[in-house]
Order: C-alpha cells, then sequence, then structure tokens
C-alpha cells in the first residue's frame, strides 16, 4: 500500500502547520453554505423581479386598452359635437324652436345716423315639420301644405334721425405695446 513519504527539513516544518484529515474537509464547510446561500439568494430575488416586471406589463397593457377606448369615446363625442354644429342642424334646430330668419340689419353711425333700412324678421309662409330624428321617429313622408300666397312684410321708411351726443366721458388712454413676434 501506498504511504506518504516522509518529509524532511522545510517541508516537514510546513506540513505541521496545515492541519490533517477532518480539520480540512470542516474549513470548507462554512465557505459551501455562503456559496449556496449566495446563489438561493440571487434567485429569488431574480424571481421577485421578474414577477414585478411582468405585473408591470400587464398593468400597462390595461392602461394602453383603457386610453384607446377613452380616445375611441373621445373622436365619437367630437363627431356628435361637429355634427350638432354643423350650419344645417343649427337652422333645423332654430326652426323647430320657433325662431325665424332676421331681417337686414341697420347700423347706427358714430353721428347718431341710421345706415341701411331696418326690417322685421317675418314668418315664412310653409312650417316644415322637424326632422324625424329631432323627434326619435323613423322617417315618414309627410305632405308640406300649400301656400296660396306668399306673405311679405312691410318695408318700413328708413329713419335718418340724429341723435345728441353724449358728453364725452374720459376715456383711458392706453399705450401700444411691443410684443415680439406679433
Amino acid at each position: 500500500m501506498s504511504r506518504k513519504p516522509e518529509l524532511k527539513g522545510r517541508a516537514a516544518r510546513l506540513a505541521r502547520l496545515f492541519p490533517v484529515g477532518r480539520a480540512n474537509q470542516a474549513a470548507r464547510t462554512p465557505f459551501v453554505l455562503l456559496v449556496v446561500l449566495l446563489l438561493g439568494g440571487g434567485l429569488i430575488g431574480l424571481l421577485v423581479l421578474n414577477s414585478a416586471l411582468s405585473e408591470g406589463s400587464f398593468r400597462l397593457d390595461d392602461l394602453q386598452k383603457q386610453t384607446k377606448n377613452l380616445t375611441d369615446e373621445e373622436q365619437a363625442l367630437q363627431r356628435d359635437i361637429d355634427a350638432y354644429s354643423a350650419p344645417d342642424a343649427l337652422q333645423r334646430r332654430a326652426r323647430e324652436l320657433g325662431m325665424v330668419p332676421g331681417g337686414d340689419p341697420a347700423f347706427l353711425g358714430s353721428d347718431g345716423t341710421v345706415k341701411g333700412v331696418p326690417s322685421s324678421a317675418a314668418l315664412r309662409g310653409t312650417t316644415q315639420p322637424p326632422a324625424p330624428e329631432a323627434i326619435g321617429t323613423p322617417s315618414v313622408a309627410v305632405p308640406t301644405p300649400a301656400v296660396s300666397a306668399p306673405v311679405t312684410a312691410p318695408t318700413p321708411t328708413p329713419v335718418t334721425t340724429p341723435v345728441t351726443a353724449p358728453t364725452p366721458a374720459l376715456t383711458p388712454v392706453t399705450t401700444p405695446t411691443t410684443t415680439p413676434g406679433r
């Protein structure tokens, strides 16, 4: 059997410094446990980090869907606003409320004279039924009543009466401001 050779001199003194047998294995055990704990902690940390990232990803996806839905709703509301503010829709709703187009306007000059011929708004001879979408019923052909003679408003004579000018009041003096870019 093989037996360890005897050490002499300097080698013998160095061999006495190192423990022999089980003592060498006992010194390795804490190091191995430390490495295993570090690896296990690292893996658990990666698992927690991965879970947090995937949770954030799901939250981001939900928020993107919610943003898309809200954008679609905003666009639909904007289309409704545009449809209600179109000139023909405003005219139709004004007729439904009993409003009539105004006559020719007249203007007052700075000296108090009236410029133009004022006229009152007159009802038209034909009345159109309200639009079907305004009352929420399906469209049905409704005959329009015939008018025997057109209704005209009396034409007033132009009025040019001078108005006494009010006494001049103190007006604030405004100084022009210089704003770059305007």
